[in-house]
């Protein structure tokens, strides 16, 4: 799944070098902790966090396939 998220992040901004992602497993909770460049913030979050919003929506119907609940937070 980090792959999937990863995929999606690097397709949104320019600086794509800078991207990383954490993750933090505790039993079926999964917490990803994305990093971006600043100036790629506001791509990853879009307009009132719709684009935000999609992506956790997207990962949490991936993790409810295996079980998982999944949250997304994006740090600057």
């Amino acid at each position: 799944m980090k792959q999937i998220l990863e995929s999606v992040i690097t397709h949104l901004v320019d600086n794509k070098d800078q991207v990383s992602i954490e993750e933090q497993i505790d039993g079926e909770n999964i917490t990803y902790k994305v990093t971006v460049a600043q100036e790629d913030m506001g791509r990853v979050i879009g307009k009132q966090g719709r684009v935000a919003k999609a992506i956790r929506t997207l990962m949490r119907s991936l993790g409810s396939k295996d079980k998982k609940r999944i949250t997304i937070e994006f740090v600057g």
